[in-house]
């Protein structure tokens, strides 16, 4: 009869290997109705890797979605929808949010107000250098730093310098609006977050590319 292999406790001088505690990149979720998955195109959500990917089962597999990126084209489309129906909401900053800016940069985003001023952003000149925000976006109230976010429209003129007409101009206008007021990577969602971000995109054309021409989710079949 064979006795059970024992293993020889390590010599005082050999260095057991030191393990460090990392923290997951990934959380799961268990919905108490895993039934209702086939009910939707884009499936329900079951986890969210690297704070940034949602991955979802659909009946037949699973899609991947960028968070970023579907948000990004989620609040694209709310702007567009805003200003071409009623008109953009703004609302009024208590006291004016005063950015300073170069020269040149000041006076492309003063030569733009108007059309700003049609996608709910007010601004006009303070002094030498600087402009006086007075009103944002409804949309982006609360969720944008308003000093980057005049930074980048700055950059985005000089890119529409030869764009064709007002129109060309406010739809990048809003599309760097929308990328400040979306969902960041790096933001921990709930399980209810994650579904109702897939039931928007559901409900919302071109929601499968962001603004960029980027696709906002990889769908894979059980058999891919």
């Amino acid at each position: 009869e064979s006795t059970p292999q024992e293993f020889p406790a390590p010599s005082p001088q050999l260095q057991w290997p030191q393990f460090v505690d990392v923290a997951p990149h990934a959380r799961f979720e268990h919905p108490e109705d895993t039934q209702e998955t086939g009910h939707f195109p884009l499936g329900s959500a079951r986890a969210q890797l690297h704070e940034n990917y949602i991955v979802a089962q659909t009946r037949d597999g699973i899609v991947i979605v960028d968070q970023h990126a579907a948000h990004e084209r989620l609040v694209y489309e709310r702007f567009k929808a805003a200003h071409y129906g009623q008109g953009p909401i703004s609302q009024l900053l208590l006291t004016p949010e005063i950015v300073s800016l170069e020269d040149s940069d000041c006076a492309r985003l003063l030569d733009a107000r108007d059309i700003f001023a049609r996608s709910g952003l007010e601004i006009e000149a303070f002094g030498v250098g600087a402009i006086a925000v007075r009103a944002i976006p409804e949309l982006l109230a609360g969720r944008v730093d308003v000093a980057q976010l005049l930074r980048d429209l700055a950059d985005q003129l000089i890119e529409d310098i030869g764009a064709d007409g007002v129109e060309a101009k406010l739809n990048g206008i809003l599309s760097t609006m929308a990328c400040h007021g979306s969902v960041r990577s790096g933001r921990r969602l709930t399980q209810k977050e994650m579904d109702a971000l897939l039931r928007e995109m559901e409900r919302t054309p071109l929601s499968a590319q962001c603004n960029h021409g980027r696709p906002t989710f990889v769908a894979l079949s059980l058999k891919d």
